[in-house]
């Protein structure tokens, strides 16, 4: 795979277009501008969208959401050095790509097996090595909790009890709730062992949330 001037330049343009639609977490920006999109692309159809703002399907009746998605969420989530985060649906891999880059220790789930086996294999072959787990992310992984973050990347008819219980106290999750195919973004922070605050966000869409592990 070849990372060239050309797409680096379609990155500096695409960091542009997102920092002109509000986000200005300037380290986040600067991961989006760091990471090679197009190797998460793996259809030829799409490589010369690469760095279009917008989703692109992955298979499995899944997709790459677009770059100002990935920089919007992980923005909300106000990240630490050393945090140890969450992420529910690794996808393609790109948005835990962003994770692992932004310097926290990544626990990603991913329930279709087709997409979990592609990327184990996949992201540690470009250097990113996040601990992956092929399960339902309605259950999180209450084993390895608690989290600082937790980060869901599909769209969820409601927010998981197990998820939120699984944060430390002060810590957020960030996730898209609502039926159908449209999502408003959600913030919940704990702030006590049996208290929680909702933050509610603007709309996006997400492919939806799926239970029960193949």
């Amino acid at each position: 795979m070849i990372d060239s001037y050309k797409h680096k330049g379609l990155r500096n343009k695409l960091v542009d277009k997102i920092r002109e639609r509000g986000i200005s977490d300037e380290k986040v920006l600067s991961v989006i501008q760091e990471i090679p999109r197009h190797y998460f692309i793996h259809d030829n159809a799409f490589l010369p969208y690469a760095y279009d703002d917008i989703a692109f399907p992955i298979g499995a009746q899944q997709t790459i959401s677009q770059p100002y998605t990935v920089a919007f969420q992980t923005a909300l989530l106000k990240l630490k050095k050393g945090d140890k985060v969450l992420e529910i649906g690794t996808g393609s891999g790109y948005q835990t790509a962003v994770l692992v880059k932004m310097g926290v220790k990544v626990f990603t789930i991913e329930r279709q097996k087709t997409l979990f086996d592609k990327t184990k294999n996949f992201l540690p072959s470009i250097g990113y090595r996040p601990k992956f787990f092929y399960g339902d992310g309605y259950k999180g992984l209450p084993v390895y909790a608690p989290f600082d973050k937790i980060i869901v990347t599909a769209g969820a008819p409601y927010i998981p009890e197990g998820l939120q219980l699984q944060l430390t106290v002060g810590g957020v999750l960030v996730i898209p709730v609502g039926d159908g195919g449209v999502q408003k973004m959600i913030i919940v922070k704990r702030v006590s062992d049996t208290e929680f605050e909702q933050e509610e966000l603007e709309e996006f869409k997400f492919v939806p949330m799926l239970a029960n592990k193949e």
